[in-house]
């Protein structure tokens, strides 16, 4: 039976891969454009910037990820009820209690960001606490602890920013090939040239994998680890059916950011290959899940 704490050093090993891959990814960048371009200094920009983003993806992705939902601190007074929920569950689950933000946004969705534990936060959206009865907002609120307890919070938090720039790397780099069209004077060699571009290429294929990595058995994990919170898998069960019914899709979602939400944030059905790179399982099966938990 999975419990709260489960995946913690698990979570950890990923983490440090994480970093690795990223690493790697921009450093194999880099050498190919120093290459390409004849100029090492690239590659030495690379390095730097790389481990700059590194350190500074671990001390403010979860600013960056609350800043790109437009999530806002949750008034005590006018969110009480969410707030004792959060207090509530927090000492049921042995955390401290996160920071609580409202993301302005009719489209039921919620996650969890930070760094640690002692670090942490939760954001729901306005559309969430509309739909949602006081046992179903329980069961997305002790979803989201899961995740910090796991220690899921800095791996997800941290791909917000990694995969992003990867991904902005890249494509920067193929518009400036298409404006700048083929150069035959350019030195260096030609192979070289042609696999780094074929990485930059792939980069976000690569990003997208990282991301799929880290979130499908997480969620699963997480809504089982909830259940066990607030010992009513129903709950979440229920809030899940009207989160995937309600097909309004999140005005500030982005790919970087998807995986963070308890569901899809970008509303409706995904088919055939779309489904098969969601960033999380299909709502049937973890309402399955949950509902064989006794």
């Amino acid at each position: 039976m999975a419990t709260l704490y489960t995946q913690q050093s698990k979570n950890i090993r990923k983490t440090w891969l994480l970093v690795g891959v990223f690493l790697s990814i921009v450093l194999g960048l880099g050498y190919f454009l120093s290459v390409y371009y004849n100029n090492p200094s690239i590659l030495v920009f690379a390095f730097v910037f790389s481990l700059v983003m590194n350190i500074a993806s671990f001390w403010f992705s979860d600013k960056i990820a609350l800043a790109s939902a437009r999530a806002v601190p949750a008034d005590e007074k006018e969110f009480l009820e969410l707030h004792r929920i959060v207090e509530n569950l927090s000492i049921t689950a042995g955390l401290p209690k996160p920071r609580v933000y409202i993301i302005p946004d009719m489209s039921p969705n919620a996650f969890a960001t930070g760094r640690n534990k002692e670090h942490s936060a939760v954001a729901v959206t306005t559309g969430l606490l509309q739909i949602l009865d006081r046992n179903e907002l329980e069961g997305v609120i002790a979803h989201e602890l899961a995740h910090i307890g796991n220690r899921d919070i800095l791996l997800q938090s941290m791909v917000v920013v990694l995969v992003g720039f990867i991904s902005l790397l890249s494509n920067m780099f193929l518009r400036s090939m298409m404006w700048k069209g083929g150069d035959s004077d350019r030195k260096g060699s030609n192979v070289l040239a042609i696999a780094g571009i074929v990485l930059l290429v792939l980069s976000p294929i690569i990003a997208q994998l990282i991301q799929l990595a880290i979130s499908r058995k997480r969620e699963f994990l997480a809504d089982a680890s909830g259940a066990l919170l607030t010992r009513y898998p129903e709950g979440l069960a229920s809030a899940l059916r009207k989160i995937h019914s309600s097909g309004i899709p999140m005005q500030n979602a982005s790919d970087a950011t998807a995986h963070l939400y308890i569901s899809n944030p970008f509303g409706g059905a995904l088919n055939g290959l779309h489904k098969l790179f969601m960033t999380h399982p299909p709502v049937e099966d973890r309402i399955k899940a949950l509902t064989n938990i006794k």
